[in-house]
């Protein structure tokens, strides 16, 4: 029972990340031109996750992401078993969190400026999956090595964890919107890319490659750097 619920939460809170985060670039959209999109977004996700760390946190650990799950399943915190619920029930969580976005945009004839519910893409790269890749690669290093540092038992944040991690996806965020939109995040690629169709579809085996193989090397980087117990 206490599986399911830290799965029911992680279902939740991706969900809630994807309306609100990819909600947000659908109506203020993420040109260039108009820089105050970027941060608005960027402030979208980054908010979501200081929201939800303090919301579910403590139920399921608040990853709502399959890399982050990733990360701390190569660093010990997780079992297989969890680590396979984890993904499954995010990925759900994004769906359902596009699903509704496309109801919302449908009924209420809302124009989607991002032109893909929110769904990342290779435009900003100029198509390059090669350079897409090198992007999420490292945010999400930043991002997950991030993470593991400021929850280690080691780091003592305690309550400041949630807003640390928050405003690291933030910032991530206003550096990738303008080349892959950011994703950092195979779940919320995922559920976009299915509403979303084409390119989108296309290209996401990008982001969900680059952000698995960043949590990973972030996860062993952190292993080689941590302290060693006394």
């Amino acid at each position: 029972m206490d599986s399911l619920k830290k799965y029911v939460a992680e279902f939740i809170g991706t969900f809630v990340l994807v309306l609100l985060g990819c909600g947000t670039a659908m109506l203020v959209g993420c040109d260039a031109v108009n820089g105050g999109g970027y941060i608005l977004t960027a402030l979208a996700f980054g908010l979501v996750i200081v929201g939800m760390a303090y919301c579910i946190g403590n139920i399921s650990g608040c990853h709502i992401n399959p890399a982050v799950s990733l990360g701390v399943l190569i660093s010990g915190g997780m079992s297989v078993t969890d680590f396979i619920g984890y993904v499954v029930a995010q990925i759900l969580g994004a769906i359902a969190g596009s699903g509704v976005l496309k109801l919302i945009f449908s009924l209420g004839d809302i124009t989607d400026m991002t032109g893909g519910y929110g769904s990342n893409g290779l435009a900003g790269v100029n198509g390059s999956a090669a350079a897409g890749l090198i992007v999420e690669i490292l945010l999400t290093f930043i991002f997950v090595l991030t993470i593991i540092g400021v929850t280690s038992k080691e780091a003592g944040h305690g309550s400041f964890g949630g807003l640390i991690i928050g405003l690291t996806l933030t910032l991530v965020h206003i550096f990738g919107i303008g080349l892959t939109g950011t994703s950092v995040n195979p779940a919320r690629s995922i559920g976009p890319a299915l509403f979303a169709g084409g390119d989108a579809l296309k290209d996401l085996w990008v982001f969900i490659v680059g952000p698995l193989v960043g949590a990973a090397l972030a996860a062993l980087v952190y292993k080689f750097l941590k302290p060693a117990k006394k």
